[in-house]
């Protein structure tokens, strides 16, 4: 700042104060309302690159966002920063994109944007800010319309469950990065190890849902989606413990009762288990089942076997569901 200038003359004092690096360890009110003032005055540096300008606003909009709680506006600059940074990983042929190529992995993910911090937002605001001029931008041919509105009369319309910034499909993989560094939870260890859950667990799993990110909405859509069940929902994402399904099935893994195709054929229930915690009795007759026993259980099982089966997926099922309900 020139302090020849008439306008930042008045603000000499302040200018010449915080010019020095060393004013800017220890920040206090009356520190805040001096740099208010300074925020306007006329500068003698330039910034040619409206791209990184304009980055450098998104993010001071999003860490404003979360300062203020504005979940809602949080999540939408969230969702723009993440496809800038999505962008710029199709152009690591660039070397100056090439060097920053694992933050903006991580930028486009979500996991980097749980308990995300205000420092690691300015971090990524500083080493992506001149990557932003490399965006292609698509141009579009202006379309100039003239008609006047008309307006008539006003109907409300009710939209049930529809919540401005609610995206289930990211709750979903925020709560499973949540969920799987939080394994040693008591509540989670019974659901993954096949034991039958409590209504004290299940309200444990709901407040680590809400811990996750997720609100009301979200824990709603998330019971639906269990069939009911928010353990159900849960336990798909972190999946059953592989020695619980293994212990659940052990009689027909026996390879000296059964033969070799039935054995393979239970091994194939108990991955599915391991991966997605729980599994309908008609999956059993679709693929990868069918590709090994074109008629489903019932090609390498008597009636009594596959009853059986089918008997045990349910018990995982109910095992997650609280013993009230169960």
């Amino acid at each position: 700042m020139n302090l020849d200038n008439f306008v930042v003359r008045p603000h000499r004092r302040a200018v010449e104060k915080y010019a020095s690096a060393d004013a800017w360890s220890e920040l206090g009110p009356q520190d805040a309302e001096a740099l208010l003032a300074l925020a306007g005055l006329p500068s003698s540096v330039r910034d040619d690159d409206e791209d990184a300008k304009r980055f450098d606003l998104l993010i001071l909009r999003r860490q404003l966002a979360q300062l203020d709680g504005d979940a809602v506006l949080a999540e939408r600059l969230r969702e723009t920063v993440q496809r800038i940074a999505a962008a710029l990983l199709g152009k690591t042929t660039i070397p100056s994109v090439a060097e920053q190529a694992v933050l903006l992995e991580s930028v486009a993910g979500d996991e980097w944007w749980i308990d995300v911090t205000l420092p690691m937002l300015e971090l990524a605001r500083l080493r992506i800010r001149g990557l932003a001029r490399f965006i292609e931008k698509t141009t579009r041919n202006p379309i100039y319309t003239d008609f006047e509105d008309t307006l008539g009369e006003g109907v409300e319309v009710v939209l049930p469950r529809v919540t401005p910034g609610t995206n289930f499909e990211r709750f979903r993989a925020k709560a499973e990065a949540y969920l799987r560094e939080h394994l040693d939870n008591l509540a989670l260890q019974r659901l993954r190890r096949n034991k039958q859950l409590t209504p004290e667990d299940l309200t444990e799993l709901e407040q680590m849902l809400v811990a996750s990110g997720g609100q009301q909405v979200d824990i709603a859509w998330a019971t639906e989606q269990g069939g009911g069940g928010l353990g159900i929902f849960v336990r798909s994402l972190v999946g059953l413990d592989r020695a619980a399904a293994i212990e659940a099935f052990e009689n027909y893994l026996d390879g000296s009762k059964f033969s070799a195709d039935q054995v393979r054929f239970v091994n194939l229930i108990v991955d599915e288990l391991t991966r997605n915690g729980v599994m309908e009795p008609g999956r059993l007759f679709e693929s990868p089942y069918t590709d090994h026993a074109p008629t489903g259980p019932d090609y390498f099982f008597p009636d009594a076997d596959v009853e059986a089966l089918v008997d045990t997926l349910h018990h995982i099922k109910q095992t997650a569901l609280p013993q009230d309900v169960a």
